[in-house]
């Protein structure tokens, strides 16, 4: 049974996302700290990218925590160490991106153009599906002359 509960909490262990936040890092104030994990676990590492801050052990997260850490000591609120960093680093470094008609625009476009495809293509086919159904129209007396002139030079 010992070995069952230690395998099962090796695997747990290995399989827990591990935090990279480092002591010396950390605030004293439990409810800051608290406020300062919510707020970094929501910011991507721009080295890792597909990690938040507080997973990455990357010098560029150790130094975006450092800063979420003292603006928040500073007595910043959330919202604005959250601007401040989108300030400096673009909003790429949301892990949830705001909603913003730029944002929603970028996330329309491939809807939209293929929208506009699949119509482009409909009335396509159906141009060429009335072009096929109506009869060529006869030749004209002198159309026909001239058409007549031509095949007779061919021969």
């Amino acid at each position: 049974m010992r070995r069952i509960l230690a395998a099962a909490l090796l695997l747990f262990s290995l399989c827990a996302p591990a935090l990279a936040v480092q002591p010396s890092e950390m605030l004293d104030d439990p409810a800051l700290e608290e406020r300062a994990r919510n707020l970094s676990a929501g910011l991507r590492c721009m080295v890792c990218q597909n990690q938040s801050i507080d997973d990455s052990d990357a010098e560029l997260a150790r130094d975006l925590r450092v800063l979420v850490r003292e603006r928040i000591a500073a007595g910043e609120t959330d919202a604005q160490v959250i601007d401040y960093v989108v300030s400096r680093y673009g909003e790429f470094v949301l892990l949830q991106p705001r909603f913003s008609v730029r944002n929603a625009l970028l996330w329309a476009t491939p809807a939209l153009l293929l929208a506009f495809g699949g119509g482009f293509l409909l009335l396509h086919a159906a141009r060429r599906r009335r072009a096929a159904s109506v009869p060529p129209a006869a030749l004209s007396a002198e159309e026909e002359e001239r058409l007549k002139d031509i095949l007779d030079k061919a021969e």
